[in-house]
């Protein structure tokens, strides 16, 4: 498999058939993401040891994606700080939790409160000065300092390739489900150096965009 973040790993949607019934549609997850984006954090912050993740208990594949990031976290030697975010209401929590634990970076997953509250995660991030890698693009474009997972963007053109098919008559079920398998990495430099950070030319170079 090729490094995290190179172009080589961007395919588009290549599409999977499932079993029949009346589902479809377009696939964001997959679970090995986090662990990578915890590699390439690290490969942007090495001295971090304590990474505070963002996860929400009640989205059912959360258990799938923590799973997978648990053993990269051991063989990168980096304490995970779990920390329960299912509303808005969680997050001051969440952040007085960072702070008692002394946790030197953040790792968000992919999850719909993380995406609608991104404003408060990334403001709070850059207050305190810590390090955050998000799972859109969006979270970047407003800020953030990195990301890495697929593009929200293409998946709802997809999505809407979907409907369109279905409204001219398509039944749902015949339909394979769409899985994202283009992943991009973006790394936004202005934030970088507000947080008084060095990115390794190395890894600027496996960026699929760099915000200056």
């Amino acid at each position: 498999m090729p490094p995290p973040g190179t172009r080589s790993e961007r395919e588009s949607f290549p599409a999977w058939r499932g079993r029949g019934g009346n589902i479809t549609g377009v696939s964001l997850l997959n679970a090995e993401l986090s662990g990578k984006a915890l590699q390439l954090l690290r490969e942007a912050v090495p001295a971090v040891s304590r990474v505070a993740v963002f996860w929400n208990s009640e989205n059912p594949l959360h258990r799938q994606v923590r799973a997978a990031t648990e053993p990269a976290a051991t063989a990168l030697k980096v304490t995970l700080q779990l920390l329960d975010v299912r509303d808005r209401d969680d997050l001051p929590k969440a952040f007085d939790a960072m702070a008692r634990q002394r946790a030197e970076a953040l790792l968000v997953f992919p999850d719909p409160v993380t995406l609608a509250h991104r404003k408060p995660i990334i403001a709070h991030a850059a207050r305190v000065r810590l390090p955050a890698m998000y799972p859109f693009r969006e979270m970047v474009d407003e800020g953030g300092l990195m990301c890495y997972g697929p593009s929200l963007a293409e998946s709802g053109r997809a999505a809407s390739d979907y409907v369109d098919k279905i409204l001219k008559g398509a039944t749902p079920g015949t339909l394979p489900i769409a899985q994202a398998t283009r992943f991009d990495l973006l790394i936004n430099l202005k934030t970088a150096e507000a947080l008084g950070l060095t990115i390794p030319p190395a890894l600027l170079l496996r960026a699929d965009q760099v915000i200056h």
